[in-house]
């Protein structure tokens, strides 16, 4: 038996007298209770009642969430972008909230309609606190950008950010639990913005799926991102994965803090290619049309096995190239044989 719609009922006893939710003066719901909802679960309070969704979906509600939920948004060029989206903030925030569905993305390799112009915003979170927030705009409508390996960096590779993140805070604070300390402890959103569709996406799979130390430059590089599935007409296969790799690489700074070195986005093929800004805006665009997000926790499962799929088809081309050589070494020699033999053959006569 299908259980009854959610009621808007406060309660049945106590001093409430059994009253409902709507008997409430509209100002008080507002600044007591539902400014005090985070995103999801004003979501939620909307759908109980129509009296509810009413006073849920007042732009001021939506803005303080977007506001407090990503500081980056907080800026006059995103504002402005924001405010052209069909219903304001609350439209920006079901786009970039939580991460993309990873459904498999049908590509149009001959669509002309591809985004002029990228922004991206971007927050660095430690321990659920904005230690990090950037906003980058980026033309991509230039052949050289369209032609060019795909890639976003929103640091001078000269320049570096501090951060509060303290070395040693774990304890015991060995280099494994270091590195387990901030695939923990460290988050990201990166939100990509096409102003002309008015959609955006958050393309950061929130938690890391990978950290490492890297072995030459002692820095941690913490990696996040989203793969995603793709027909790919160019080998005539349904069953192709892209990433989109985000990095966000630490190293020392004085005193123990932790500064911020690289923060990037790059898109890589399974065969570890970098896509061109072209295939980059097609795969962005397919996401971002690819229907409602949903929230999910298999990022590092999925990436795990764009890794294991990734080596496979690495090694399955090294067996492939070492039996051409093989055979070409064989042709080699019996090459060498046959002229030996033809030449000590018309010697003898």
């Amino acid at each position: 038996m299908a259980s009854s719609p959610p009621s808007s009922s406060i309660g049945n006893g106590g001093g409430y007298g059994g009253g409902t939710i709507s008997t409430l003066h509209p100002d008080i719901i507002q600044a007591h209770i539902l400014t005090r909802l985070d995103g999801p679960d004003l979501a939620s309070a909307a759908c109980v009642s129509s009296h509810l969704r009413s006073l849920s979906t007042k732009p001021n509600l939506w803005s303080d969430i977007c506001h407090s939920t990503w500081p980056s948004v907080n800026q006059p060029r995103v504002e402005e972008v924001i405010s052209t989206f069909p219903s304001g903030h609350r439209s920006f925030f079901f786009d970039s909230f939580p991460f993309p569905n990873p459904q498999r993305l049908k590509l149009n390799v001959n669509s002309l309609t591809l985004a002029t112009e990228l922004i991206s915003a971007v927050d660095i979170y430690y321990q659920e606190n904005p230690i990090f927030s950037k906003v980058q705009e980026m033309a991509t409508s230039s052949s050289w950008f369209l032609s060019s390996p795909f890639r976003v960096d929103l640091l001078d590779p000269k320049h570096s950010a501090s951060s509060p993140i303290q070395h040693g805070l774990c304890i015991p604070c060995n280099d494994d639990t270091w590195l387990k300390h901030l695939e923990e402890n460290l988050s990201l959103s990166w939100i990509v913005i096409d102003p002309t569709r008015k959609k955006a996406v958050n393309m950061s799979s929130k938690r890391a799926v990978s950290v490492q130390r890297h072995w030459m430059t002692g820095n941690v590089q913490v990696r996040f991102g989203t793969v995603m599935e793709v027909g790919d007409e160019r080998r005539g296969s349904s069953g192709e994965m892209v990433e989109c790799g985000l990095v966000i690489t630490c190293g020392g700074g004085e005193g123990g803090e932790m500064e911020v070195r690289e923060v990037s986005m790059v898109m890589e093929d399974m065969e570890g290619k970098g896509l061109s800004g072209k295939e980059s805006l097609m795969i962005l665009k397919g996401v971002m049309e690819s229907g409602r997000r949903k929230k999910r926790n298999g990022g590092k499962n999925k990436y795990e096995e764009f890794v294991n799929r990734k080596r496979e088809r690495k090694e399955k081309e090294e067996r492939k190239d070492r039996v051409l050589e093989l055979v070409w070494v064989i042709t080699v020699v019996v090459g060498y044989c046959f002229r030996a033999f033809w030449s000590l053959t018309l010697s003898m006569f």
